[in-house]
């Protein structure tokens, strides 16, 4: 395992495995690339990079959220790999993925995208959490548990609590700061669910996974074969928007089924 900035961009990665950089994964809204570092174990020795996307991580912050902004980076850390990849993304990672598939085909030899699809999605629900995590006050919070149950008050879900909580770390001051950009986030979220039409088709092979459970999709193979004709579809049973949380062994075969 490495850790280092992404070769030809700012963006930094974590590498799993030595059998060339077979997956690249993009992680969601209020992730990291560590989101799927179990996975990316499982799947040794194929290799897997695990990059962290602006504003996120341990990735610069920006004055803006912009998906073709991520694409560039994206792309400059495809092109540094030097071979094609599997590129791999979870929500908002998986609309960065399918734009940089569409933009840049030549760099992505097959594409799986996790429980999101190129259509406009409303999530105000999403400005409210992460307008919560803004208004903390983390100079009072002592340890990530604390966070856990401030933030209790306005968000009701414990699973979703345990995953944001992982976005803090702590500063050399000893206090507690997000590794997430959220003025730039609450600001633009309404550019986080958009999707611009692109006049542009992959026609590599293409897996979609969703979450039986999830709300975060229509379930609709039209919509995605519109721009990515060789999509195959994957409901995962007992599976929320998490899909690769909620199960990671049926996520893990199917990865090592489609790249093989």
């Amino acid at each position: 395992m490495a850790s280092r900035p992404g070769g030809g961009t700012s963006l930094a990665i974590e590498t799993f495995g030595t059998s060339g950089n077979s997956f690249v994964f993009l992680h969601g809204l209020f992730g990291r690339g560590r989101n799927w570092a179990s996975i990316a174990q499982s799947l040794q020795p194929h290799s897997s990079v695990l990059v962290d996307l602006p504003n996120h991580g341990n990735s610069p912050w920006t004055c803006r959220f912009s998906y073709l902004d991520m694409v560039a980076e994206v792309v400059g850390t495809l092109v540094s790999l030097q071979q094609q990849v599997c590129l791999v993304g979870h929500s908002m990672g998986g609309r960065v993925a399918m734009a940089t598939a569409l933009h840049h085909p030549r760099l992505v030899d097959r594409l799986v995208i996790v429980d999101t699809e190129p259509i406009d999605q409303p999530i105000d629900h999403l400005r409210d959490i992460a307008q919560a995590m803004a208004d903390l006050d983390l100079g009072t919070v002592a340890s990530r548990q604390e966070a856990h149950q401030l933030l209790r008050r306005t968000i009701n879900d414990e699973l979703l609590l345990r995953f944001l909580v992982q976005g803090l770390t702590m500063s050399l001051d000893r206090t507690w700061r997000w590794t997430h950009n959220l003025d730039v986030i609450v600001r633009d979220m309404a550019l986080v669910g958009a999707w611009h039409d692109i006049d542009a088709i992959y026609t590599g092979p293409v897996l979609w996974i969703t979450g039986s459970d999830s709300t975060a999709t229509s379930g609709d193979p039209t919509l995605m074969r519109k721009y990515f004709p060789s999509c195959r579809h994957l409901r995962v049973k007992q599976a929320g928007h998490w899909v690769h949380a909620d199960a990671p062994d049926v996520v893990t075969e199917a990865l090592r089924q489609f790249i093989n």
